[in-house]
């Protein structure tokens, strides 16, 4: 089975993919894997570059200048999805040859890069904006102004929930979610019995 996982930067979906894994899972984050492509595929970054000029410095991409662009300008943004999305999706078909029999990607763009068309299942995980804005400072070290930007530069948690098969709502603690996403997981049939009386 392969679960698509996906919505906005910052609702949690990290809780997911953990669980999954621990059920035994490969688990597919198209951010990092994007990351690595940037390092092992010179084409990528070299289009990147020719799109984007001054973001990459001796081979090197500067995220936060290509972020500043990307997430202030909506062509810009379209126009770098529609460089990474095919080279990521490539990655992943590649990766998914071994066929693992239960695997999840966490792609923001699981739609607009077709990634949806492999998932058995696709959730959107969803949380108010605030906590989002609120995580991505903590984890990334940006400020307010920027993690407001990034937000209002995705969908809305409402194309999330209107493109998925299921939603999950992140907005309790971190074990009332862990709850809600061992039950998810309990509704398509991969939690291991040892797991469930755990």
């Amino acid at each position: 089975m392969i679960i698509g996982i996906t919505g906005g930067s910052g609702s949690g979906k990290t809780t997911l993919l953990q669980l999954i894994a621990r059920q035994g899972g490969v688990v597919f984050d198209c951010d990092a894997i994007y990351h690595e492509l940037l390092k092992s595929d010179p084409s990528l970054l070299a289009s990147v570059s020719r799109r984007f000029p001054g973001t990459v410095t001796n081979g090197v991409l500067n995220r936060k200048k290509l972020g500043e662009i990307v997430f202030s300008q909506e062509q810009a943004l379209l126009d770098l999805n529609e460089i990474t999305h095919a080279a990521v999706k490539n990655r992943v078909m590649q990766l998914l040859e071994s066929k693992p029999s239960l695997a999840a990607i966490d792609a923001i763009g699981l739609f607009e890069g077709a990634l949806d068309s492999i998932c058995d299942v696709t959730v959107a995980i969803i949380a108010p904006a605030q906590v989002r804005i609120a995580r991505i400072m903590a984890r990334d070290g940006i400020s307010e102004e920027y993690a407001k930007q990034r937000i209002a530069a995705q969908h809305s948690d409402d194309w999330f929930a209107a493109h998925c098969d299921a939603v999950l709502e992140n907005t309790g603690t971190e074990e009332e979610f862990t709850a809600k996403c061992l039950a998810f997981l309990d509704k398509l049939g991969i939690i291991k019995e040892k797991a469930k009386g755990e």
